[in-house]
Parts: structure tokens; C-alpha cells; sequence
């Protein structure tokens, strides 16, 4: 990258734009997708610490305006370790990018987007069925109130299939389109390189056929 920051920096601003409420489905994001690319993409500490905090002020944002706006009750000891379990989960997304090279393939790259967004569904359910965060009679700790969390979910709320529905597609969808741009944007430095190069040896050449 010419610039180490400007495209991280570009990238991390118009995802924070794209979580306004309502815009997507619930759970139809490109946070998967951005995540593990900048595991994949980013230079240095840059992968860890600008999505993590495009996240935060993100979602500091959204809290005050549910808060505020919709009067929703979103600062409690239950949403705060919803929120840190999504963290942990979010850390895991950007490690596993780290396994990945920007010269793997876009198959390669996009399965490992598509298993991102599978790792935080299963993740971030699990999260919720073990400390049952809304009370849920059926979200026993068995294995039963385990698949009622995947499937089902809380009452109220659309099923979790849906979610999970949602958030596959996403996460292909977004990790597509990211390393489709990626490995367009490298192939076209690729085909600029040759015509560089004869540009500077055909200058070389000038003082010789001058001396000639």
C-alpha cells in the first residue's frame, strides 16, 4: 500500500456509516467481512487497533442513541457483558485474518470470511445461552437450551436462524466485494509494473544511441 493508513483509515469510516440503524437487516453487516480483511490487509498494529476502535466509538455512538433517542435501557451490567463477549469475538475475527496472506486466493479468502461470520454466530450465540442475558426460561444450560439459542432464540425477537441466515450472507457478500477490489486494485499495479520498467531502460538506452 502507498499509504499504510489512508485506505485502513477510508475503509474503517465508511463501514462506521453503513451500522445506522435500519439500514441492513438485523445481523446483515459487513463488521464479519471487515474484520478478518483487516486481519488479512491491515499493516502492523494497525489490523488490531483501528477496527477494534472504529467498533467502540461505533457503538458508543448506537448505545447513546438508543438511549436517548428510543429511551432504551442499553448501559447495564447485562449489555456491558454482551458487549465485551462480542469483543472477544471480534479479537478471534482478526486473528484469524492474521492466518491468511493478501496472495491467497480469493477462494481461500473468501471461505475464510464466510468462516468468520460462522465463528461469531456460533460465538456470540453461545455467549448469550450460557449467561442468558434476557432471562429466557428455554435457555437452559443443556444441550437443548444450547440449540434453542441457535435456532430458536428469545421470544420477541426474530428467530436466530435468521440471524444466522443474515449473517452468512453478509459475511460472504462483504468479504467478496473487499478482496474483489483487493486483488483488481493489486492486479493493475501488476500490469503497470512491465510498462515502468520499459519506460526506464528505453531512457538508459539514450545516451548510448547518442554516442552512436
Amino acid at each position: 500500500m502507498k499509504n499504510k493508513y489512508a485506505l485502513p483509515v477510508a475503509l474503517m469510516v465508511a463501514f462506521a456509516i453503513t451500522r445506522w440503524p435500519g439500514m441492513y437487516p438485523q445481523n446483515f453487516s459487513a463488521a464479519y467481512a471487515l474484520l478478518f480483511c483487516a486481519g488479512v490487509y491491515f499493516v502492523g498494529r494497525t489490523a488490531w487497533w483501528l477496527p477494534l476502535l472504529t467498533m467502540f466509538i461505533s457503538d458508543m455512538a448506537l448505545n447513546l442513541y438508543y438511549r436517548y433517542a428510543l429511551d432504551y435501557d442499553v448501559f447495564n451490567l447485562s449489555m456491558l457483558r454482551y458487549m465485551l463477549g462480542n469483543y472477544g469475538v471480534y479479537v478471534c475475527l482478526i486473528w484469524l485474518g492474521r492466518l491468511f496472506t493478501p496472495r491467497a486466493s480469493f477462494t481461500a479468502l473468501l471461505g475464510g470470511g464466510v468462516l468468520g461470520a460462522l465463528m461469531f454466530y456460533l460465538l456470540t450465540n453461545t455467549f448469550a445461552w450460557f449467561f442468558n442475558p434476557f432471562n429466557n426460561p428455554e435457555y437452559t444450560r443443556t444441550l437443548g437450551g444450547w440449540l434453542i439459542a441457535l435456532t430458536k432464540g428469545t421470544a420477541g425477537w426474530p428467530e436466530t436462524w435468521e440471524f444466522f441466515r443474515n449473517t452468512l450472507l453478509s459475511g460472504g457478500l462483504f468479504t467478496g466485494l473487499f478482496v474483489g477490489a483487493m486483488k483488481a486494485s493489486e492486479a493493475m499495479d501488476e500490469a503497470k509494473e512491465p510498462e515502468t520498467e520499459t519506460e526506464a531502460e528505453g531512457e538508459e538506452a539514450k545516451p548510448d544511441e547518442a554516442k552512436a
